[in-house]
C-alpha cells in the first residue's frame, strides 16, 4: 500500500468519530440529564435538583423476582438526598397519593452539602398499607416535604429485590417467589423403560 493510501485510510479513521458525533445533533440524549442509576433522581425542568434539594438515587424495594409485594402490606423507600441549600433543612413528611399512608419514623435532618441516606442502617421510611399488590416495575409518584424548600414531587420506581438490590432485606409481608417443580424429562423416562 502506497503512502498515500495509508494516509487516506487513517484520516477515514480518526474521521469516522467526529462525523458521527455531528449526527447527534443538539437534541442528543448526551445533552440532557440522566439518572445512571435503576433509581429515580430528581430532574425538575431539565436541571438536576430543585430549590437546594438533589436526590441521586430513590427507590421502593420491592419483592423478590418473581414474587409480590401483598395487598395491605408495606415497602421501604430508600432516598439518598443532598442538601445544597446554605442552611440545614428537615425531610418531614412523605406522601404516595392513594396507594398507601407514608411513616417516617422521625424527621430526617439534612445538613447542608452532605449526603443522607434513609435507608441506613435501617429503613427510616415505610410505605404502609398499599392499596394494590406490587411486583416491580412499577412507578409511584412521592411528595416530599421539607422545612425550608417546600414539597418536592418525584417519581420513584419500585425495583425488585435482585442484582445490586439483592442485599436489602425483604420487605415484610413479600409473598415469596413460586418455585418450579422438578419433573421427569422425556429422556430420564426412556432411560429407565430400556433399563428394564
Amino acid at each position: 500500500m502506497t503512502s498515500r493510501r495509508w494516509i487516506a485510510a487513517a484520516a477515514a479513521l480518526l474521521a469516522a468519530p467526529v462525523l458521527a458525533g455531528c449526527a447527534a445533533g443538539f437534541d442528543a440524549t448526551t445533552n440532557k440529564p440522566y439518572a445512571p442509576v435503576e433509581g429515580a433522581a430528581l430532574i425538575e425542568n431539565g436541571r438536576y435538583g430543585s430549590r437546594g434539594v438533589q436526590i441521586p438515587q430513590a427507590f421502593i424495594l420491592g419483592p423478590d423476582s418473581g414474587a409480590q409485594l401483598a395487598w395491605r402490606g408495606s415497602a421501604p423507600i430508600y432516598l439518598s438526598i443532598i442538601n445544597t441549600a446554605g442552611a440545614p433543612d428537615t425531610l418531614q413528611q412523605v406522601s404516595a397519593g392513594s396507594l398507601g399512608t407514608v411513616k417516617v419514623t422521625a424527621p430526617i435532618q439534612l445538613p447542608s452539602q452532605q449526603l443522607v441516606n434513609t435507608g441506613k442502617p435501617t429503613p427510616q421510611i415505610m410505605l404502609e398499607g398499599l392499596s394494590k399488590a406490587l411486583r416491580g416495575g412499577e412507578s409511584v409518584k412521592l411528595d416530599l416535604t421539607f422545612a425550608n424548600a417546600g414539597v418536592v414531587s418525584l417519581d420513584v420506581p419500585v425495583v425488585t429485590r435482585s442484582r445490586e438490590f439483592k442485599e436489602y432485606p425483604p420487605a415484610p409481608g413479600a409473598t415469596a417467589a413460586p418455585t418450579p417443580t422438578p419433573s421427569a424429562t422425556p429422556s430420564d423416562e426412556h432411560a429407565t423403560e430400556s433399563g428394564h
